[in-house]
């Protein structure tokens, strides 16, 4: 497993998101936000699915999987969701900004 993986993904999907054609509607920008945002979670989830199967197979003794597997595992499902915490405050924040602006 890369330990990169997650940041090179986000990565990924931010230079995707700008390079997108702008859209007559906001119909497509919209589906592509909303594609991006549950493969985001799918792959948060997936990393701690992954981080929580390791540590099970470790304490029943696999011989296959060692504690630094565990310990990385756990580390990265770690900073992916503390990434998704962070990421969605700042989405409440933008939209308790965009609720307070005068019309």
């Amino acid at each position: 497993m890369r330990i990169d993986g997650f940041s090179g993904e986000m990565r990924t999907m931010m230079l995707e998101a700008s390079n997108t054609a702008t859209a007559p509607s906001g119909a497509k920008v919209g589906a592509d936000f909303n594609d991006m945002l549950t493969q985001a979670l799918n792959n948060v989830n997936g990393l701690q699915k992954t981080s929580g199967d390791l540590q099970t197979r470790f304490d029943r003794g696999d011989a296959d999987v060692s504690l630094s597997d565990v310990m990385i595992a756990r580390n990265k499902s770690s900073v992916a969701f503390e990434a998704t915490v962070q990421i969605r405050n700042k989405l409440v924040d933008a939209y308790k900004e965009l609720m307070n602006m005068p019309v």
